[in-house]
C-alpha cells in the first residue's frame, strides 16, 4: 500500500503542482504584454490548486504508512507546503484576480511572490528525495 501511496503522491505532485508553478510563472510577463492569456493562466493556476490538494493528502497518508512522521524532514516539509499553500491562496491568486480586474499592482510583486512559491516547491522536493537524516537517505 505504501508503494501506491507514494505514487499516488508523485504523480498527483507532477499534474497538479506543476501546471501551476508554468502558470504562475507565465502570468507577470504575460500581463506585462498585454496578452490574452492571462485569463486562462488564471484558470489554470485557480482550478490546478483544488487539485492539489491531493498532493499533501497523499503526501499524509504516504508518510503514516512509512512511519516517518517524527522525521525532521518530514516535519520541515509539511510547514514549507503549508506556507507555500499560503503565498498561492493569499498573494499569488489574488494579485491574479487584481490583475484580472485591471486594479493590479506591479506585476513585478507578483513575480517575485510565484518564484517564493516554486523556490518553496523546489526544496520541498529535494527534502523528499534526499530525506536527511533517514536510514534510506542519500
Amino acid at each position: 500500500m505504501t508503494k501506491f501511496l507514494l505514487i499516488i503522491h508523485i504523480v498527483a505532485a507532477i499534474l497538479a503542482v506543476g501546471p501551476v508553478a508554468i502558470a504562475a510563472s507565465m502570468f507577470p510577463a504575460a500581463a506585462r504584454a498585454g496578452s490574452d492569456s492571462v485569463k486562462v493562466l488564471y484558470r489554470i493556476c485557480r482550478v490546478y490548486t483544488y487539485i492539489a490538494i491531493a498532493v499533501p493528502f497523499f503526501g499524509l497518508a504516504t508518510a503514516g504508512s512509512m512511519r516517518v512522521f517524527g522525521s525532521a524532514w518530514v516535519q520541515v516539509s509539511i510547514g514549507l507546503t503549508a506556507v507555500a499553500a499560503l503565498v498561492l491562496a493569499l498573494v499569488v491568486l489574488p494579485g491574479q484576480r487584481k490583475v484580472l480586474a485591471g486594479q493590479g499592482g506591479p506585476t513585478m510583486t507578483l513575480a517575485m511572490s510565484t518564484g517564493v512559491f516554486n523556490v518553496l516547491w523546489v526544496v520541498v522536493t529535494v527534502l523528499m528525495v534526499i530525506r536527511p537524516g533517514s536510514t534510506i537517505g542519500g
